[in-house]
């Protein structure tokens, strides 16, 4: 098993004069801290105008940043958006970090699920997915030596020579957002690597990895010529502490992730409200405050609490064969100390038993192989792509769309 680290670079109201200078710089020592210890991958999303939940429109500029500060972790874009990108200048950031970072890019690739990043860009819900599959097909041959040309029906690329070319060949390890679950078995169909960002029960991991492996083993129809990513990573909340009561304690704020998906999840198209209408943090501390049962839940279901805790959920993980656990500690207003803190206690007192597991390398190389088939397992009911129940009644602001 594999462990990353997933970055939205959330800042919750108030803001003050400072705060994203703050939010940055101790985020990039985060990532110091995580590559010293020995943690595989580093994630970070793309997002647009989305107040509060992500203050990460240019995750090429931060990894950049990281790539100069880090020797062997991973740099993940967790994700690319390629509707609010050309194609040929995601292939020009995707080599310039490649080649920055000595070979350690991972180009994860997503469409975006609201209205409020998509407008803005010329695009809509409706075409989103068209124009996604059309820039995978325009991108992948300007990996190649050499010009190439692509032309399509959101994308007019006359012939030309992108460079530079990325160092690792035929390209970076290729990922697709899966924000809703069952994205991860067309993540499978298209040979990328399934970043499910989501918050699933050990149970829903099973079924979706089996959901994942049958359509990359048996159903595979690439968008364009590269090569396939056999890989299923699942995001967690996370924090580590010496007792389960400290680590709950000091999570108080990881919900506030979760919260604000439902909350603008519950609007038409996901939008968001009007800038400055909502405060958020507001909204989440009342919401904590009238359903603490919830709360209380919510933080259960994590990797949350103590190494010997953390270890127990982890091994149900293992089960079901997960290829990669990203740890979420970065969210709402956990603090930089502990979010360190809780990074070197997992990497020294839990990460060493899950490190080497050759009973899951056996297991993949067979189902790979065809020599394991698996269960065509029903996976209606592990569609719940926030991983808790109790939060159903969070409810969409009023000024938000469809309202």
């Amino acid at each position: 098993m594999k462990f990353g680290i997933f970055y939205e670079l959330q800042l919750p109201r108030p803001w003050e004069a400072g705060d994203e200078h703050r939010l940055y710089q101790n985020a990039l020592t985060q990532l110091e801290t995580a590559d010293r210890a020995g943690y595989d991958h580093a994630w970070v999303v793309e997002h647009h105008f989305l107040e509060e939940y992500s203050h990460s429109p240019s995750p090429e500029s931060f990894l950049a940043a990281a790539s100069q500060r880090t020797k062997n972790i991973r740099l993940g874009h967790g994700i690319f958006q390629l509707t609010t990108n050309h194609p040929a200048r995601v292939a020009e950031r995707v080599a310039v970090l490649d080649l920055l970072s000595n070979g350690r890019c991972e180009f994860g690739m997503g469409e975006s699920a609201s209205i409020t990043e998509l407008t803005p860009f010329g695009r809509d819900m409706e075409t989103k997915k068209e124009v996604f599959d059309e820039a995978v097909r325009a991108i992948f041959p300007m990996f190649r030596d050499g010009g190439s040309e692509h032309h399509g029906k959101y994308f007019d690329i006359p012939l030309r020579n992108v460079v530079p070319k990325p160092l690792q060949k035929p390209h970076p390890p290729l990922w697709m957002a899966c924000s809703q679950l069952p994205t991860i078995e067309r993540a499978g169909r298209c040979g990328f690597g399934a970043l499910g960002f989501q918050f699933v029960s050990a149970d829903a991991a099973h079924a979706w990895v089996h959901a994942y492996y049958n359509a990359i083993t048996k159903r595979l129809k690439k968008l364009a010529d590269y090569e396939i990513n056999p890989n299923m990573a699942l995001v967690s909340f996370f924090m580590c502490a010496k007792t389960d009561e400290e680590a709950r304690a000091r999570a108080d704020g990881a919900t506030f992730f979760q919260f604000a998906l439902r909350f603008y999840g519950a609007s038409q198209n996901r939008q968001r409200p009007a800038p400055g209408t909502v405060n958020m943090w507001d909204e989440y501390n009342r919401w904590k405050r009238d359903n603490p049962d919830a709360q209380e839940a919510a933080l259960r279901g994590g990797l949350i609490g103590s190494p010997e805790t953390i270890a127990r959920k982890l091994r149900r993980f293992r089960s079901s064969h997960i290829d990669q656990v990203i740890l979420l500690n970065q969210a709402g207003k956990n603090s930089h100390e502990h979010i360190c803190e809780s990074l070197e206690l997992f990497a020294r007192d839990v990460m060493p038993e899950f490190r080497n597991d050759p009973e899951h390398d056996a297991w993949k190389a067979a189902v790979m192989s065809g020599d394991l088939q698996l269960e065509e397992i029903d996976t209606q009911a592990f569609t719940d792509r926030y991983g808790n129940k109790a939060m159903m009644n969070v409810t969409a602001p009023k000024t938000a769309a469809g309202s």
